[in-house]
């Protein structure tokens, strides 16, 4: 399948001068400059997006609703894998495998989050040195913000945007392996697991559930001392995914292990044909269309539930819960008394 969107335009074009920190774009121009595939507009709306102000996320829902008539798809990668295991060679060379094929492709890299300072630690453009060099990439390494699972909240969001700017493949890339496939699998058409060349006992320390929505299985580090080592546990994973239930939305032989080596650029394009052939079976059988409705009411209940969970923290909701809190504390009234005092006196908030 090729990957679908591709942008008309795909040059940065002129700049306005610097905003003032913290001020609200003009939504319909920056709208236009993402969809002409500004690179730098593209970096300021995930900015935007990324902000909790109430203001920023009033221009989001604009900009998003803006950029949603244009009807601009693509193929999005959900990427996730044990540290070490070779993530970002793996994005750089891939990436880097896709550009010189003629697409564009942009990287949403989560970085885990310093609970104090909300700062990112690790820098995924220093570890991609020659792919963020490209004119036909994007990389954007965002901190989680201590966000359950290590996606960033907005992560979702960010997608939307490079589709609009024209990128055809995203690769959306998790902080390891864990609680993050769940969220990340919302949000991405394919899902990828980077696994290194391992013994025997080592396929019990991968959860069924991460196996379970895994659409492809990447043995990474298949070369030199570690090929033979890698063979077998791209036989260990083979095995294991033909003892699981066999998914509705997949054509037979899928999910499926693979070796490659992203040092050595090998099986990559296999990868991708494999990719391909997955995502265009899916299209083509209705899977595809299926699962963005899924996401999107998946994605809607989220917003329900962050709204209802913003507005605890507004001053009357939480005058009101430390005075309940004391009430219950006190033996003046139960918890479930209180916590159904405070839910009828929400909407007054």
């Amino acid at each position: 399948m090729a990957a679908a969107g591709k942008s008309a335009a795909s040059g940065e074009g002129t700049t306005p001068g610097k905003p003032q920190r913290g001020a609200i774009p003009d939504i319909d121009d920056l709208a236009t400059r993402i969809l002409n595939g500004e690179r730098r507009a593209l970096a300021r709306a995930i900015t935007l997006v990324e902000s909790g102000r109430a203001d920023h996320r009033a221009a989001t829902t604009q900009l998003l609703d803006r950029l949603a008539q244009a009807q601009r798809h693509a193929l999005r990668v959900g990427l996730s894998g044990t540290p070490g295991v070779g993530k970002s060679t793996f994005i750089e060379n891939f990436g880097m495998m896709l550009i010189e094929a003629g697409l564009k492709v942009a990287v949403l890299a989560v970085d885990p989050s310093s609970t104090r300072s909300g700062g990112s630690i690790l820098g995924d453009k220093t570890r991609m040195e020659h792919l963020s060099r490209e004119k036909n990439a994007f990389i954007r390494p965002s901190p989680s913000q201590t966000h359950l699972g290590g996606v960033g909240r907005r992560s979702r969001e960010a997608v939307a945007l490079c589709e609009a700017a024209g990128f055809d493949v995203v690769l959306i890339e998790t902080v390891g392996v864990g609680q993050s496939e769940t969220v990340v699998s919302e949000m991405s058409d394919l899902f990828l697991l980077l696994l290194a060349p391992a013994g025997g006992d080592e396929l019990q320390g991968v959860k069924r559930g991460i196996m379970e929505m895994a659409d492809i299985i990447l043995v990474n580090k298949a070369d030199g001392d570690l090929k033979p080592a890698a063979t077998r546990t791209c036989a260990d994973y083979a095995g294991a995914l033909r003892l699981l239930r066999k998914r509705p939305q997949d054509p037979d032989g899928f999910p499926k292990a693979l070796m490659v080596s992203a040092l050595a650029q090998d099986g990559l394009e296999v990868a991708w044909a494999e990719m391909q052939a997955l995502a265009t079976w899916r299209q083509e059988n209705g899977h595809w269309q299926n699962r963005r409705a899924d996401q999107a009411r998946y994605w809607f209940g989220e917003e329900v539930r962050q709204a209802l969970l913003a507005r605890l923290d507004s001053p009357w909701a939480q005058k009101r819960m430390g005075d309940l809190a004391d009430e219950v504390a006190q033996g003046q009234a139960s918890p479930a008394a209180a916590a159904q005092d405070f839910l009828k006196g929400l909407g007054a908030g």
